[in-house]
């Protein structure tokens, strides 16, 4: 089959906003022409593309055809960007799922990078380093900082490093919930990112202990770490975020040997990009700061 860029993207549309009447209004096209695309579409694929519902959510088969729609979406402004040396047209746009810690530390340089390319517009999804191949999959995103070294179909992966992660409070905190010579890691309140966050939960798991009766939330990279500044618990921090504050005895270690190391991937969609190369380029720059 080869389906239509106007049945493609309005299937990418659809995956997008949930609805065929938000489709129809983002493409300036009436919901009845939205509907016959899909149907052209199902019916040249042989399969049904989308589950009907609210929201509309494309079938496994489905998720093949959004992803060849935002390939073509991004040759497309690719050839127009060289066509017309980047006079007209809209940007090219780079969806990239990564990790709100990635993005608080090690992946900065990136931006600096990404400002002096013109007519280019990243587009970051913040996600779990361990649940953004799933994006992948989908075709939400054209590239991933992931935990996962398995590349999804039609991607290429290469390893990055690993960011290493440390226990760390306040001090008065720690010396609050110090019990003879270390921590009580069994009883003292804990600080997660979110219900995704497992790095706390899996350094307690290696002592033997659960969760603690108290778990805080606290769903962003900046505010985590002043959380654990103000002494409302005890997390862990990338090296980067955590070194200086040791030095300026804003935070302590609670332990100087225990530590969790993440090892992180990039995976991109195997495809001839000028803007994926460059992106890549600038990602495994900015990685070689990484264990």
């Amino acid at each position: 089959m080869r389906p239509h860029p106007d049945q493609l993207a309005t299937l990418a549309a659809i995956a997008d906003l949930g609805s065929f009447e938000a489709a129809a209004r983002q493409l300036h096209v009436t919901t009845s022409a939205v509907s016959q695309r899909v149907k052209a579409l199902e019916s040249a694929a042989g399969q049904v593309l989308l589950r009907r519902g609210t929201p509309c959510v494309p079938t496994e088969a489905g998720r093949v055809l959004v992803r060849l729609a935002r390939e073509v979406v991004l040759l497309h402004d690719e050839a127009e960007a060289l066509l017309s040396s980047g006079a007209t047209g809209g940007p090219v746009e780079l969806p990239v799922a990564v990790s709100a810690d990635s993005l608080a530390t090690w992946f900065r340089p990136v931006l600096d990078a990404a400002a002096g390319w013109p007519g280019t517009a990243l587009r970051l999804r913040v996600e779990d380093q361990g649940f953004s191949t799933e994006h992948l999959r989908t075709g939400d995103v054209l590239a991933a900082v992931t935990s996962d070294p398995a590349p999804v179909q039609g991607c290429s992966v290469e390893r990055l490093g690993a960011l290493r992660y440390r226990p760390a409070a306040s001090p008065s905190y720690a010396e609050r919930w110090r019990r003879g010579r270390g921590p009580d890691w069994a009883a003292m309140p804990l600080v997660v990112f979110n219900d995704k966050d497992l790095l706390q939960h899996d350094l307690l798991a290696r002592r033997g202990l659960p969760a603690p009766p108290v778990v805080h939330q606290v769903p962003t990279s900046t505010d985590f770490h002043e959380a654990l500044r103000r002494g409302l618990g005890w997390g862990l921090l990338p090296e980067p975020q955590l070194d200086p504050d040791l030095e300026s005895g804003a935070l302590v270690l609670l332990s100087t040997r225990e530590h969790v190391d993440v090892d992180l991937h990039w995976q991109r969609w195997r495809l001839a990009s000028t803007g994926l190369d460059r992106l890549t380029d600038a990602v495994r720059a900015a990685a070689s700061v990484l264990r």
